[in-house]
């Protein structure tokens, strides 16, 4: 399976999000677009042209726009708010939490340029624990796709999901390699290639650096069940379970912090319902700095070799316990 996973090139995830949003506004009348003065940074350009009238520029005034959303939800809409994943969550973390989580509105929380591969723009930006404040929230579906074809289903679908999402993307170019036209399903993972000897979840631009793992220690004999979470709340319980009953060990991998992330929600599974060596690849607990994003990936420990360590240390402690 490894061999038909293949890369037709690359493209940013927050241009699958434009495309995806163009095609709600053509399905769902209701649909609005508020951007707080990042227009073009999230792609919203074809939908503006093509539904001006839907289209809220707020400007820089995150918080003001969040409440807006609320609104617009309350009186029937189905709004996409779009910003930076950093003033997307820990800038107006109060007003999704009063405003739209506690008040179960339908709001589609759009956060583009997350984590470390943001970039040159360095720390400030590069939001970390994104993931951890939005699946904390009761009620709030968290979902990070993996690449640009990916993203553009996942923002189709959360249209015609009732109830608050965050949806998690980036800014720079990376390998397209699900099909084009797909069917996103929340609250399922997706087996990219099945395995026997661990498990290694993934999530977001780092499902490829696993793909590309899962290549390396194939060719040392491990066989690799490579997993993409793409939902990371409401979490495929059942599924990833049933993925490790079977390697007995797992890897968790994630442009996040370690605290709080996929691995944590992963663990809290483990623990309930099958005992089993997991090492995790995420940030430890520290900020970001500027830098391209593959040289911010190793340098904190996300890049392919990464992953690759992690799992034959999950297989090494898996044959202590056995």
């Amino acid at each position: 399976m490894l061999d038909q996973i293949i890369s037709s090139g690359k493209k940013a995830t927050r241009d699958g999000f434009g495309e995806g949003l163009l095609e709600v506004g053509k399905q769902y009348p209701q649909a609005i677009a508020l951007t707080a003065d990042l227009l073009g940074s999230l792609k919203m350009n074809a939908f503006v042209k093509a539904f001006p009238e839907r289209f809220i520029q707020v400007g820089i005034s995150e918080a003001n726009m969040m409440g807006v959303a609320a609104g617009l939800a309350t009186a029937g809409k189905i709004p996409f708010t779009g910003t930076f994943a950093n003033f997307s969550t820990g800038r107006v973390y109060d007003q999704i939490r009063q405003s739209i989580a506690y008040s179960e509105k339908n709001v589609k929380i759009c956060a583009s340029h997350a984590g470390l591969t943001l970039g040159e723009d360095g720390a400030t930006h590069q939001i970390l624990e994104d993931i951890g404040m939005m699946r904390m929230l009761p009620g709030m579906t968290v979902i990070c796709p993996c690449d640009a074809n990916q993203t553009k289903a996942a923002t189709i679908a959360i249209a015609a999901y009732h109830g608050p999402v965050y949806l998690r993307f980036g800014r720079p170019s990376w390998p397209v390699f699900t099909p084009e036209n797909q069917t996103f399903e929340i609250g399922r993972i997706q087996i990219l290639s099945p395995g026997a000897d661990v498990s290694i979840f993934a999530t977001g631009h780092l499902v490829w650096n696993a793909i590309e793992a899962a290549r390396q220690l194939a060719l040392d004999g491990i066989s690799c069940e490579v997993i993409n979470v793409h939902t990371i709340k409401p979490l495929d319980e059942a599924g990833i379970a049933a993925s490790v009953r079977k390697t007995r060990c797992a890897v968790s991998a994630e442009e996040h912090q370690r605290n709080g992330g996929l691995g944590d929600a992963i663990a809290q599974v483990l623990a309930r319902h099958c005992p089993a060596p997991l090492e995790t690849v995420a940030v430890n607990d520290t900020f970001g700095e500027s830098g391209l994003p593959e040289a911010l990936l190793e340098k904190y420990g996300l890049g392919i070799q990464h992953i690759a360590a992690a799992a034959r240390i999950a297989i090494q402690r898996k044959k202590i316990t056995l």
